[in-house]
């Protein structure tokens, strides 16, 4: 029962998802243009977090979030995967996206997604990270002024500011409480395990039936937003692009392997829990997304 109960929120996620178009690449574009409000929205959007953390205090269910200090390889990791991400055009939960909506291009990045982690499990970087103690009462409380305060600034609002804000927050929201049952329920926990479990072939470092199926769930929820909405297109591809979006998936798992997760555990997971190598690895997959959109449209695509 409670599986079930999991899954329609994965599922519910999904959805707000792919109606929100959640990706760091589209935000930056918006920024460009003028828009910092949705990228703004996107960096904030696990500013909810706290509320599943409350529950499990009063419900006694273990916590364990990951605090990471500040590293240089964090940076780095990632930079890779916002090079990655650009020369894809949409980061980890908008490749999921923009698969639910059709587009075949999209299983060559996950496929590279997996060669990336692969790689890491064959070459492990020196990387030297400690971690920090869990958030203390006084995080938790300034996450609590500072959600009240954006929730009053939303409702405030027009009501396309109201949309934005309010499904952002109510993915982290529901990132949260998935979180208390499956800590590696974002895809890109999966692919981490999954690629390591190829390399050891031992049975005990596969994933669980759950994740598969929590997985299966946010598509499901993407695909139900998409044809909803009438966005559902297959998209046919060339070797070309699968090439090209194989190298890009290929970034995208190192740098998601170097910072300890996608921008989908940073942003759902990390940030929400003050950790600094989480907020590293966020600026590095923004200037990586800036530089290589900057390389892919004003350099590439003119040659």
């Amino acid at each position: 029962m409670l599986l079930l109960i999991v899954l329609i929120l994965v599922c519910i996620l999904g959805f707000l998802a792919q109606s929100t178009g959640l990706c760091m690449v589209k935000g930056v574009n918006e920024w460009k243009a003028g828009n910092k409000e949705f990228l703004l929205a996107i960096i904030f959007s696990g500013i909810l977090a706290w509320v599943a953390t409350l529950f499990a205090h009063y419900a006694d269910i273990p916590l364990k979030f990951r605090t990471y200090q500040i590293s240089g390889w964090f940076l780095f990791g990632g930079f890779i995967f916002g090079i990655g991400t650009a020369f894809n055009q949409g980061c980890g939960v908008s490749t999921l996206g923009k698969l639910a909506r059709g587009d075949s291009k999209m299983i060559a990045t996950i496929v590279g997604w997996l060669v990336g982690w692969t790689i890491l499990a064959h070459w492990q970087p020196a990387i030297d990270v400690m971690k920090n103690p869990l958030p203390s009462n006084i995080t938790y409380l300034l996450l609590m002024v500072s959600s009240l305060a954006l929730i009053i600034w939303a409702f405030l609002g027009n009501k396309q500011r109201k949309t934005l804000w309010f499904s952002m927050m109510g993915i982290g929201l529901l990132a949260g409480f998935i979180f208390l049952y499956e800590p590696k329920w974002p895809p890109s926990g999966l692919l981490n395990q999954l690629s390591s479990a190829l390399i050891d072939n031992k049975t005990k470092n596969w994933p669980s039936l759950e994740q598969y199926f929590l997985f299966i769930a946010l598509l499901l929820g993407m695909f139900l937003a998409a044809w909803r909405t009438n966005k559902f297109m297959f998209v046919a591809s060339n070797i070309k692009h699968w090439a090209g979006h194989l190298v890009a998936g290929t970034f995208m798992g190192i740098g998601a392997s170097i910072a300890i997760g996608g921008n989908d555990s940073q942003l759902l997971l990390a940030l929400p829990a003050f950790s600094p190598g989480g907020i590293v690895a966020v600026i590095g997959m923004l200037a990586g997304i800036w530089v290589g959109l900057f390389v892919r449209d004003k350099i590439l695509v003119r040659t």
